[in-house]
């Protein structure tokens, strides 16, 4: 019953919104593999393009035309318990992905990071986003309705055991920046620059 209950939730999503963004929740299994689809595409255009410029200008542009998915979530509230912690585990997938993106736009252009060290941190960032795509991917399995069969207990425990994974994923992204960017101001400070590193960690846009 409660599976049902997170499926109806789910289509009814965006009730009231735009035509587009009901088309895109008004199937739950249509959802989650959208992110899913979207955030592996990110990791493979992460990886592949002849230079790392080339590869984080198609990683951005994948990026870009997944938002949608996330956008039509962020707008939908007031969801039951079980629904909403389904909704904030795929949100946390989008909060990755704006973090890296953000953050790494902007060690491109310092020059306090070498070639080498950048292509490290996008390897890094790719991991990361690779691993809550894995996670996402075992969340689908459990909201749709040809879902692993099981209790309702035991369906609501693995859902709020994959959100928390995904919220360790999500912190550990965000530590990893911080990691990252603390190697720009101190290289700056040593060198006596007048002015430190202008990267500042860029937090995910909140609605």
């Amino acid at each position: 019953m409660k599976q049902k209950i997170i499926l109806l939730c789910l289509c009814l999503f965006c009730t009231g919104r735009s035509t587009y963004a009901q088309w895109v929740v008004s199937d739950p299994t249509n959802l989650a593999q959208g992110i899913v689809n979207s955030t592996k595409q990110v990791v493979e255009a992460s990886r592949n393009g002849s230079t790392l410029l080339q590869s984080f200008q198609q990683t951005v542009k994948i990026y870009e035309q997944s938002k949608k998915y996330y956008d039509a979530l962020r707008s939908v509230h007031n969801l039951v318990k079980s629904a909403r912690r389904v909704q904030q585990t795929m949100l946390l997938v989008g909060d990755i992905s704006d973090i890296y993106i953000s953050n790494f736009r902007s060690m491109l252009n310092d020059t306090n990071y070498s070639a080498e060290e950048l292509t490290a941190m996008a390897a890094g960032y790719t991991k990361l986003l690779s691993a809550s795509a894995d996670l996402l991917n075992d969340l689908k399995q459990i909201i749709t309705p040809s879902g692993l069969s099981m209790t309702d207990k035991e369906r609501l425990d693995i859902i709020d055991r994959i959100y928390y994974e995904m919220l360790e994923y999500r912190n550990l992204t965000e530590y990893y920046t911080r990691k990252n960017i603390s190697v720009s101001f101190l290289r700056s400070r040593q060198r006596g620059d007048s002015e430190l590193s202008l990267i500042h960690i860029s937090e995910p846009t909140r609605h």
